[in-house]
Order: C-alpha cells, then sequence, then structure tokens
C-alpha cells in the first residue's frame, strides 16, 4: 500500500472515530430530555428563591464542568461562583453563607471531596442541588433536588475517560441557566451589563446618543436654502448630508452625496437650485434612544451612511455616520 493510500485509510478511520464519538455524545444529550422530572422544576425553583448566590462545586472534570455552569448563571442573571470542594474543606467553606444554594457535580455522585461537605452544609442548612450519574448514590439520596445525569456509555472506547458524562452534565447545566433565565425575564440589555468589554457590549450597550455629532457639528441648512448652501455645509460638516429644516426647525428632508450624483444627472446648471428641489423627503431618521446596532441595521438595509437623529417632535438633534459606528466597534 503506498503512502498516499495509507494515509487516506488512516484519515478514515480517524474520521470514523470522531463520528463515532460525536453519535454517543449526541445520544447522551437527547436521552437527557426524557428524564427531566419535578427535580429539575424544583433546582429552579431553590435558585430562584435563593437570597444569595449559587454556589457550584466539582472534582476533577466535573469541576472543569461546573466552572462552566457557573460562569453561565452568572451571566445570564443567577449570582454563582466556583469553589474548589478541595479547598473549601481548608478553608474556602467560609465563601458559603446561609443564604446560598449548592449544586453540586459528580459523575458517580460519592467523590469523597465533594461529599465530605455535606454535614456542614446540613447544619448551616444551605439546600443542595446535586447532579450526578447515580440517583442511589450520596449525593443523589441527600439532594433536595437531583439532575440526573447520567450516560449509558462514555465516548471513550475504554469506556473510562469522562466524555459523553461530562458532555451531558455541561448541556443540563446550560439548560438549567436557560430556564432560569427566561423566568427571570431577563433581557439582552441585562446580559449587555454583565458582558460590558469587547464587541458584545458594544452592540447591546451603545445608544446612538453615544455616538451621535451634535450642536456645532449637525449639518442642517433652512428649507429654501440654495443648493450652493446646502453643498457648503455638507462639505463644512464632512459627514456625507445635511438636515434640512422648516420655520419651527422639524426635519422635513435630508440632502445627501447620493442626491448630489442623481442631481448632476438631472439638471446642467446647479445655480439657480434650490435645495427644496432636489432633497429626499421626509429622509431616514432615528431615534437617540435606539441602539446604535439598530441604526447599523437601518443603514445597512437603505443603503446609506448616515442618519439624522430626532426628537419626539422629529427636530434634529444629532447626525450619525457608519464611520462612528465602524469607529466604536458596533459594526
Amino acid at each position: 500500500m503506498s503512502k498516499d493510500t495509507t494515509a487516506v485509510a488512516d484519515n478514515s478511520s480517524l474520521r470514523e472515530s470522531a463520528r463515532r464519538t460525536l453519535w454517543l455524545e449526541q445520544e447522551a444529550i437527547a436521552a437527557l430530555i426524557a428524564r427531566l422530572d419535578s427535580d429539575f422544576d424544583r433546582a429552579c425553583e431553590l435558585i430562584l428563591a435563593c437570597t444569595g448566590r449559587v454556589v457550584v462545586t466539582g472534582m476533577g472534570k466535573s469541576g472543569h464542568i461546573a466552572g462552566k455552569i457557573a460562569a453561565t448563571l452568572a451571566s445570564t442573571g443567577t449570582p454563582a461562583f466556583f469553589v474548589h470542594p478541595g479547598e473549601a474543606s481548608h478553608g474556602d467553606l467560609g465563601m458559603i453563607t446561609p443564604g446560598d444554594v449548592v449544586l453540586a457535580l459528580s459523575n458517580s455522585g460519592d467523590t469523597a471531596e465533594v461529599t465530605a461537605l455535606l454535614p456542614l452544609l446540613k447544619r448551616m442548612g444551605v439546600p443542595l442541588i446535586s447532579m450526578t450519574g447515580r440517583p442511589e448514590s450520596t449525593l443523589g439520596h441527600h439532594a433536595e433536588a437531583h439532575l440526573y445525569a447520567g450516560v449509558e456509555r462514555e465516548a471513550c472506547p475504554l469506556d473510562l475517560a469522562p466524555t459523553s458524562s461530562t458532555t451531558a452534565a455541561l448541556a443540563l447545566g446550560d439548560a438549567l441557566a436557560v430556564a432560569l433565565l427566561e423566568s427571570r425575564g431577563f433581557t439582552a440589555e441585562d446580559f449587555a451589563r454583565s458582558h460590558p468589554g469587547g464587541s458584545l457590549g458594544k452592540r447591546l450597550l451603545l445608544k446612538v446618543s453615544d455616538l451621535m455629532h451634535r450642536d456645532s457639528r449637525l449639518p442642517s441648512v433652512p428649507l429654501g436654502s440654495r443648493l450652493r448652501d446646502a453643498l457648503l455645509e455638507i462639505t463644512r460638516q464632512g459627514l456625507g448630508f445635511t438636515c434640512v429644516v422648516d420655520d419651527d426647525g422639524i426635519l422635513v428632508g435630508v440632502y445627501t452625496d447620493g442626491d448630489l450624483r442623481r442631481t448632476l444627472d438631472q439638471y446642467n446648471d446647479l445655480s439657480t437650485l434650490k435645495v427644496d428641489d432636489v432633497m429626499t423627503r421626509p429622509g431616514k431618521r432615528i431615534a437617540a434612544e435606539t441602539l446604535a446596532a439598530e441604526a447599523v441595521r437601518i443603514m445597512e438595509d437603505n443603503r446609506i451612511s448616515a442618519l439624522a437623529v430626532v426628537d419626539e417632535e422629529s427636530r434634529p438633534i444629532g447626525a450619525l455616520h457608519m464611520h462612528d459606528l465602524l469607529a466604536s466597534g458596533v459594526v
């Protein structure tokens, strides 16, 4: 067999191994759906009634999953943090208060470092939610709510390395977090408050009012102005358009770089034109409290690069350009 043929065969066996792993883990997650019972409801009720925080704990691979679940809960409206069970027995139990709820992960349900916490939790009256693969285990027996995350077999061909079981636990943790999120009426703006950094926070938090040009940087000419004056205003402000307002300061139209190109196609003599004759009525506009991400959508849908920002009476109070959105990281 040539080297090329051997490589193809090896690649095929590698892909087959990957497919088998993904199928087994998919089946492990699918099996969770039929197992959801009143204990899941009870777990949600305990957390929703919690006046403190959800303390998530687990050892080994379960500990890694527990840390991710704690992070997901915390970012979706349920204050939570991870405590290592080994460290808990050496002082970190002081991080747990009577108002908390403990969520303990252990595939066997009998992990010594985790079960060692039970006596103190019982004395403190801290509710325990367990997530295990054995309902009859120590954690399953002593928990006020047990979440069954057992799997028929691990994806590991030796049936030893935590693979399907950790995937199932992670998925069940996500299900718990999302159920709590929806029960709390958690919104995208709430989510953004815990994610202020990076483009995600900017897309969700920044409003048009945070980015718009205002006062002396607002391009505007009165209705009846000569086209020449409108072009001078566009050039002076450098935003690619100008607002056109009536005697009461109400926005009646806009004149843009695009309008200028159309004007040049239609008219040979621009000297006598007024802006009223060639402006776009009524012109795209947006409210100052609108999310900047929505402004991006409006510009993209209408193939424009700038928007007039108006108040409740349609008076221009600002101007927003696509360059402002790009510079802020919203786009």
